[in-house]
């Protein structure tokens, strides 16, 4: 489609542009440094060109010199609800998800500016609100600082509605001159341009250098022609208007990740030389009626993604360490600190892992450390600013929850060295119990609905329970329960109707149930079909030395802890006694399919599948369930056994692993449409 000619060419809006960053610093010299470099006579002849041309384009530039714009301080930030919700994207660090999205539709490829998301509207050619995202829903109106930015039009040569989005930021230039006269508490260009924004001041505003680059069109801008389906036309249909565009590219569908990845380092180049803050890149459909069909979650629109080049790193204080036992006995180390954003999510704990990693970090309270989302998802301590005073007494010395002496346990590490970690090895401990309780109850093992930790801690604490087997005998407590605060006959009985329920069960549950480190649902269901579902032949070869490093994915160390588990009096006479409680559902085949002989002729049959990141239409359990009925073995890691990797967002190690072993990668789609009808 021929795109119609805007009201202003090109070569306008560019003079336009010169002449205020030129007036601008004549300005300057003459009232700032008394030391004016043109005469009066040339000021006034380009002033009267720059007014000319903004009476014959309609464009006037926020930093106008034609513009007295006051600068009145407000009271407070009005808040401001968005009719179309300003939604972020969903994120990735892998360039294949990129790739994967090209395979459907052209797309942009845009730059991630790293500052503030604005909106502004405008209304018969002036600029009438601007507002920050906000929460995607409700933002602030800052429209009285718009004009302290050094390049929004607020006059546009365009009737009707314009509204359009795009980041405020600060160039990273500006930034390292602003560091020393804007104090140690800037940290980076991103926070500066989002606090400047949100002041209540502009004229503090003015002297931070703002500026405002666009990057989506909501709505406005059918009327100007060329082609109002496509984001990338809009875009360049603002640039006539005054506006300053994010850098972009077009990508074509069925882009190979070689020339994706050349886009993406030709726009980091761009970055690099105009001095944009940026922390990633944006992939975005370009058909926008093709978006729209694509539809959004509560989080994210589904028509693009943020590819991100690295975690943000960002800086805060660590006060303490939150210590709690788990159910193994092992007392887990969380560090507590001073809130803080985070990829858009508040941020104030994250695990230290284990006394070595503690001890590295040189921790005490108060000092200064960094903190990260690795991948964007788990909170993690980067490192320690102020180190060189570690504090011991950070380590507990009594367990904090039975108050028994703790004890420090060393095991072999990485790299040959030594990891240490601290416990509870008093087998009573109430937060031990609690959490097997929660373990044994849960909906992976016996689930019993209805129980939650809240009533264990109140059954435990009153006597009610000390081993499982008394689960199953709460009938002798009935009135004291019935008695109890928040309990009555009707919750009682569905107590009790839940708790019957689980009294059938499978060799799979009740063996999840026992809680046998590293043994959960995937590895349980090897061992049901191993041994035919015979919990008597899986004690048999626990006790006998069975090696099962000859199943599937099981290694030394798993092997290892059914033996050890055994081996204790206690556990195995929990095994045998527990078991008078349950009666057991006879085991079905090893594939349970209404037609069999369409498994039987599954290319999936007797192969080895490793599923890895988020799938749309399976949880973990499910697509583990739906790999056995076909037959197949589902499988927890990725070694040169196995067959295929089902590969669903954000996938992480495992998809590396299959592609260094070049084993056949799938998408959850790719996997469904093999599976015979």
């Amino acid at each position: 489609m021929q795109k119609k000619q805007s009201k202003s060419d090109g070569v306008s809006v560019q003079r336009i542009t010169e002449l205020t960053a030129t007036l601008n610093r004549y300005r300057y010299e003459y009232y700032n440094l008394a030391k004016p470099s043109v005469s009066d006579a040339v000021y006034d002849r380009l002033f009267d060109e720059l007014a000319a041309l903004e009476q014959k384009t309609g464009i006037v530039l926020s930093n106008s010199p034609t513009q007295t714009v006051g600068y009145a301080p407000v009271s407070s930030l009005r808040k401001v609800r968005h009719t179309i919700p300003l939604l972020s994207l969903d994120k990735t660090k892998q360039t294949d998800d990129l790739v994967s999205m090209l395979t459907v539709a052209p797309a942009l490829l845009m730059l991630k500016l790293d500052g503030l998301t604005v909106k502004l509207c405008f209304e018969n050619g002036r600029l009438v609100q601007a507002s920050t995202r906000g929460d995607g829903e409700v933002g602030e109106d800052v429209t009285h600082n718009i004009p302290a930015f050094c390049n929004v039009p607020l006059k546009i040569p365009h009737k009707g509605k314009l509204t359009i989005t795009g980041e405020g930021l600060i160039h990273t230039d500006d930034f390292e001159q602003m560091k020393d006269t804007e104090g140690k508490d800037v940290k980076n260009a991103r926070n500066l341009a989002a606090g400047s924004i949100r002041l209540l001041d502009p004229s503090i505003c003015k002297d931070r250098r703002i500026y405002f680059y666009a990057f989506n069109v909501i709505e406005g801008m059918d009327t100007l022609g060329s082609n109002a389906d496509s984001r990338g036309w809009l875009l360049e249909d603002l640039e006539p208007l005054g506006f300053e565009v994010c850098p972009f590219v077009r990508m074509s569908k069925g882009a190979s990740q070689a020339e994706t990845e050349s886009k993406i380092q030709h726009l980091r180049s761009i970055a690099n030389i105009e001095k944009l803050p940026i922390d990633g890149i944006v992939l975005r459909y370009d058909s926008i009626s093709f978006s729209k069909t694509l539809g959004r979650t509560g989080h994210h629109y589904k028509d693009g993604i943020a590819f991100k080049f690295e975690d943000d790193v960002m800086e805060t204080v660590f006060r303490s360490i939150e210590w709690t036992p788990s159910r193994s006995g092992e007392i887990a180390p969380v560090a507590l600190f001073d809130p803080v954003e985070i990829d858009g999510c508040t941020v104030s704990r994250a695990s230290l892992h284990n006394l070595s990693f503690i001890k590295e970090l040189e921790l005490h309270p108060g000092c200064r450390i960094l903190v990260s989302k690795r991948n964007m998802i788990i909170p993690h301590i980067e490192e320690n600013l102020d180190r060189g005073r570690y504090a011991p007494s950070l380590i507990p010395k009594r367990c904090p929850c039975c108050g028994k002496p703790t004890r420090i346990y060393a095991r072999s590490g990485g790299k040959g060295g030594q990891v240490a970690t601290l416990h509870c090895d008093n087998p009573d401990c109430g937060n031990q119990t609690l959490r097997k309780f929660v373990h044994f109850v849960g909906k992976k093992a016996m689930d019993i609905s209805g129980i939650s930790e809240a009533i264990l801690d109140k059954f435990i604490s009153a006597g009610f329970l000390t081993t499982y087997q008394d689960l199953y005998h709460l009938d002798r407590y009935r009135h004291q329960i019935i008695g109890m605060e928040g309990f009555g006959i009707k919750s009682y009985k569905n107590l009790q109707d839940s708790i019957h329920a689980s009294r059938k069960t499978t060799f799979v549950r009740y063996l999840v149930a026992m809680d046998i480190p590293m043994i959960g649902r995937t590895a349980s269901r090897a061992l049901d079909n191993y041994f035919g579902g015979s919990l008597d032949d899986f004690e048999k070869a626990a006790i006998s030395g069975f090696d099962f490093t000859s199943l599937p994915d099981f290694g030394a160390t798993l092997s290892g802890n059914i033996h050890a588990w055994f081996s204790v009096p206690d556990n195995l006479e929990l095994w045998k006694t527990l078991q008078k409680e349950f009666t057991f559902e006879d085991r079905k085949e090893n594939i349970t399919m209404e037609n069999k002989n369409s498994v039987t002729y599954s290319p999936f049959y007797g192969c080895t599948i490793v599923a890895t990141g988020k799938l749309e239409h399976f949880t973990r359990d499910g697509i583990n369930s739906k790999i056995v009925s076909l037959g197949a073995t589902a499988g927890s890691s990725v070694t040169r056994k196995t067959s295929y990797v089902i590969c669903g967002e954000k996938p992480g190690s495992k998809l590396t692993k299959a592609r260094e072993l070049g084993i056949p990668v799938l998408t959850e789609q790719e996997f469904l449409s093999m599976i015979p009808a």
